[in-house]
Order: structure tokens, then sequence, then C-alpha cells
């Protein structure tokens, strides 16, 4: 049997996908600002390193949200609605798990 290809002909990306991405590279960016805050106060920067954790884990949060909520949309391309979405949840999930071990 001969290979059956699908094409994708979709040009337009999809803005909830993008957005998440976005928020993506925020968070991780955050992640980073909040490691050096963190060894510049030699460890002791407690309620400045929750506030941005904070902030960096429910931007992720929000992100995976939008990501999903991305897929709706029709007739675009969903890569970036796929990579937004899986980036976010995984931040997310290592967010959460920074605050609950209460590192």
């Amino acid at each position: 049997m001969a290979k059956k290809y699908n094409y994708n002909f979709i040009r337009k990306k999809s803005e909830g996908g993008g957005a998440a991405v976005r928020l993506a590279a925020v968070s991780g960016g955050l992640f980073i600002i909040d490691a050096v805050i963190s060894f510049a106060f030699g460890g002791k920067a407690g309620v400045y390193v929750g506030a941005v954790a904070l902030f960096a884990m429910l931007t992720a949060v929000y992100g995976f949200y939008l990501g999903l909520r991305s897929f709706r949309e029709t007739k675009v391309s969903h890569r970036q609605s796929v990579i937004g979405s899986v980036s976010c949840g995984v931040l997310a999930v290592l967010w959460l798990s920074l605050f609950l071990i209460g590192v």
C-alpha cells in the first residue's frame, strides 16, 4: 500500500498558543531571577523569593489554561498550543513541587 501523507497548509498560528509560550518564557525567566535573588541574599531572602515564585507559578498555571483553551480555535496551527501547554504544565508542576518541598 502507498503511504498516505498528511499535509498541513494552514499558516495561521494560534493566538492562545502564542500567549502560552510567552507566559512559559516569563515563568522560566522568573525562575532564573528567583535563583539570582536567592544567591545574592545568601539564601535568606524568604519573602522576596516567595513573592516572585508565587507570581511565576500563577503565570505558569494561567499559561497552561490559555494553552488548553487555544485548542478550540479552528483553522489554525496548534504547534504553539502544544509547546505552550506542555512547557507551562511542566513549569507549574516544578513550582508546585518547590512550594510543597519548602525550598
